[in-house]
């Protein structure tokens, strides 16, 4: 990278900082989203208050769903 161009780039830095924070985070939410022992966790939660009479058996179905869609969503690179 030559002096001219690091001139340019430089005040952008914190710009290129930020934005790759943001990808860093996106990455870690989709990879906990994902992660096996976490659904089966937030699957056992789901079971858990159906059993205790917190949430219906609707609510129920609709949680499951909604972990499972979550999981299985798109990918990406």
């Amino acid at each position: 990278m030559g002096l001219i161009s690091m001139l340019f780039t430089w005040p952008l830095a914190p710009v290129h900082g930020v934005i790759r924070l943001g990808e860093l985070i996106q990455q870690q939410v989709e990879h906990e989203l994902r992660d096996p022992a976490a659904v089966r966790r937030r699957l056992e939660a789901v079971e858990e208050a159906r059993r205790a009479g917190r949430i219906s058996e609707e609510e129920e179905a609709e949680a499951v769903e909604e972990i499972l869609r979550l999981m299985s969503g798109p990918r990406r690179g």
